[in-house]
C-alpha cells in the first residue's frame, strides 16, 4: 500500500514519509487529477476544505471518507449546531449573527460573556472572541472579519470539565467509542489530555451516547474527535465536532489497543474495527506547543527522553511559533496523576 498525499505547500511533514507529494491550491484540477489517479480511496487531515472540491474527487469516481456531504454539515460550524439540535443533541443555545444588533440582541437574552465564533476555519482558539459586554462586540466582529466572514453566537457553558472522546465509524455502520477523557486548554489551544476523565459511570455512558449520536447524525465514516462540556448540572454537551483523527486522541497510539489512526484507515476500508480499550489504568498526552519563533531545533529532545516512561512525536514542522502544535509526549502508567507529573517535566524540556 502506497500513500500519496496533497498540500497547498512544499515541504509539508507528510511529504516525509511518501514519494508521492502533490504541491497545488484544491482548485487546481490539473494536479487534482493527477493526485486523484493514484488513490483508490481519499481521506482528510482537516476540515477545511470546501465541499465542492471533494464534490469533484467524488465525481471522478474515487470514495472520499468523511464524504463531502459530511463535510458540508461539520464546516460551518452554525449548520453544525443546527444539525446537532435538529437530530435533539444538546449544545449551547447559539444563533447566526449578520450585525452588531443581532450581537446585542444575544447578549441581552443569553447574557455576558458570550462567544463571538467564525463559522467556518476556526480552530485551536483562532476564529472566536469572547464578549463580556457590548462595547466590545463591535471589536470583536472586526478581528473575526466581519462583514467578509460569517459569524455566530453562542451561550457562555459555565462549565465543570470539558470533556472529549474519539468515534470510530466503518463504512458498513460499525462503530468504536475511546474512553472519554478530561482535556486542559491553555490559552484556547488543548494543552493536556486525561484518559480517563475522572467522572463516574453514568456521566461517562451519557457523553459516550451523545459522541455516538453526533457521528450518526452527520453520516460520518472516519475517525472523529468529539468534544463536550460537562455542564455544572452534570449535563454534557457538544462544543464542537472534528471530522479527523484529532489532538485528544493521540494518547490512543501507546495507550490503547488499537490507535485512533489505525482505526481511521480501518474505517474508511471498511475493515472490521479494532479494540478501543486502554492497555493501562491511566495514560496523560502533553501537547509541546512552540515555545518561541525560531526554525525548529531538536537538541533539547534528549532532555525530555531522560524520563523513562515519556514517549515523544516531533511533527516534522520546519518552524516553531509561540503556541504552536510542534509535538506531543505520552506517558503511561497506573495512575493519571503519576503519568501527569511525568509528562509535564518531559514536555518542560522540550525547547521548540
Amino acid at each position: 500500500m502506497m500513500v500519496a498525499i496533497y498540500e497547498r505547500a512544499p515541504n509539508s511533514p507528510a511529504s516525509q514519509i511518501t514519494p508521492l507529494s502533490f504541491v497545488g491550491e484544491w482548485e487546481d484540477e490539473t494536479t487534482l487529477a493527477r493526485f486523484a489517479d493514484c488513490a483508490s480511496v481519499i481521506t482528510l487531515e482537516n476540515e477545511f476544505i470546501a465541499p465542492k472540491i471533494l464534490q469533484r474527487l467524488e465525481s471522478l469516481g474515487k470514495r472520499v471518507y468523511p464524504t463531502s456531504k459530511t463535510i458540508a454539515l461539520v464546516q460551518d460550524k452554525l449548520v453544525q449546531k443546527q444539525t446537532l439540535r435538529a437530530n435533539r443533541l444538546t449544545v449551547a443555545d447559539f444563533a447566526a449573527i449578520r450585525s452588531a444588533k443581532e450581537a446585542e440582541d444575544f447578549g441581552r437574552t443569553y447574557g455576558y460573556p458570550f462567544l463571538l465564533k467564525s463559522r467556518t476555519g476556526g480552530y485551536d482558539g483562532y476564529g472566536n472572541r469572547t464578549v463580556a459586554s457590548p462595547d466590545e462586540i463591535p471589536a470583536a466582529m472586526s478581528a473575526l472579519g466581519f462583514p467578509a466572514r460569517e459569524l455566530m453566537a453562542e451561550a457562555f457553558v459555565r462549565f465543570e470539565m470539558e470533556l472529549a472522546t474519539i468515534v470510530a465509524r466503518s463504512l458498513s455502520g460499525e462503530v468504536k467509542t475511546y474512553p472519554i477523557v478530561e482535556t486542559i486548554q491553555e490559552n484556547h489551544i488543548c494543552k493536556i489530555v486525561k484518559a480517563p476523565a475522572s467522572i463516574d459511570d453514568s456521566t461517562k455512558r451519557a457523553a459516550r451516547e451523545l459522541a455516538e449520536a453526533a457521528i450518526e447524525a452527520i453520516d460520518g465514516v472516519g475517525v472523529f474527535g468529539v468534544e463536550m462540556f460537562l455542564a455544572k448540572d452534570g449535563t454534557a454537551l457538544i462544543n464542537e465536532l472534528a471530522p479527523r483523527p484529532h489532538n485528544s486522541g493521540h494518547y490512543t497510539i501507546e495507550a490503547c489497543v488499537t490507535s485512533q489512526f489505525e482505526n481511521h484507515i480501518r474505517a474508511i476500508l471498511n475493515y472490521p474495527l479494532g479494540d478501543v480499550s486502554m492497555i493501562a489504568p491511566a495514560a496523560v498526552m502533553v501537547n509541546a506547543l512552540g515555545k518561541r519563533n525560531c526554525p525548529v531545533s531538536l537538541d533539547s529532545l534528549p532532555n525530555a527522553l531522560r524520563f523513562p516512561r515519556a514517549k515523544a512525536h516531533i511533527y516534522g514542522k520546519a518552524d516553531s511559533r509561540l503556541g504552536r502544535k510542534m509535538g506531543h509526549i505520552t506517558v503511561v502508567g497506573d495512575s493519571v496523576e503519576a503519568c501527569l507529573s511525568e509528562a509535564t517535566l518531559a514536555e518542560s524540556a522540550l525547547m521548540l
